[in-house]
């Protein structure tokens, strides 16, 4: 009797390996081909639009310069600025002559006489800063102010009227120049004031528009944006 128990007990296991088995391969077959094991799809993410390169106008009337800089107006200390040439050696600016105002950290202070090549007479005198903090009309309010007491001119007679300049060339902001005589012709101080940047210069034996065009072409050399 313990034989044949013994017996069936082995034939017994031996269909449940079997079953076992066929389960078994039957559920590797199924997941090898349900889709549903396949690797899940990368989260799509959406791009933004690249920002467009058309300069965008601001309220001074002014374009601010397109993608690709990054708009800051910086003055350099150029050799040659509007055909004139920086002097140096005999006649170079040893001193400041004009109080630039308060200067602080990042602002950079641009001065020189300039004159035409073979001109002996009486240089160009150039100031200018950048990075200014204040409203900058008002830097070139005192800028003015200390330039005109350089050239000499009689605070008893107030201080001349300003006049704007036609043409302020392409880095735009206000471009203005006034007289300091008493005649048609003499020391004319121009000066400009845009975003970040204020600047004056003394010419003399000059006219109001004589200064004001070498003036803005002075400036395409001295001003640098972005």
């Amino acid at each position: 009797m313990n034989h044949v128990r013994r017996g069936r007990t082995l034939a017994a296991t031996a269909v449940a390996t079997v079953l076992l088995l066929a389960v078994t391969g039957c559920n590797e077959d199924d997941r090898a081909v349900d889709p549903s094991a396949s690797a899940p799809s990368a989260p799509q993410t959406s791009k933004a639009a690249p920002p467009s390169a058309t300069p965008s106008t601001t309220p001074s009337g002014t374009a601010t310069p397109s993608a690709g800089t990054d708009g800051r107006r910086t003055l350099v200390d150029a050799a040659q600025a509007g055909g004139l040439t920086r002097v140096t050696g005999d006649g170079a600016l040893s001193d400041l002559p004009v109080d630039p105002g308060e200067m602080r950290d990042g602002m950079t202070l641009v001065a020189g006489n300039y004159r035409a090549p073979g001109d002996s007479g009486a240089p160009v005198l150039f100031e200018g800063v950048d990075n200014v903090p204040e409203d900058t009309s008002k830097r070139r309010e005192h800028l003015w102010r200390g330039m005109l007491d350089h050239a000499g001119w009689d605070p008893e007679l107030g201080q001349p009227t300003a006049e704007p300049v036609a043409d302020a060339g392409e880095l735009g902001g206000s471009v203005e120049c006034l007289l300091a005589s008493l005649s048609e012709s003499g020391n004319v101080i121009c000066g400009w004031a845009d975003e970040s940047t204020a600047a004056v210069a003394l010419f003399p034996d000059s006219t109001l528009p004589e200064a004001g065009a070498l003036f803005v072409r002075m400036r395409a050399d001295l001003e640098q944006v972005g």
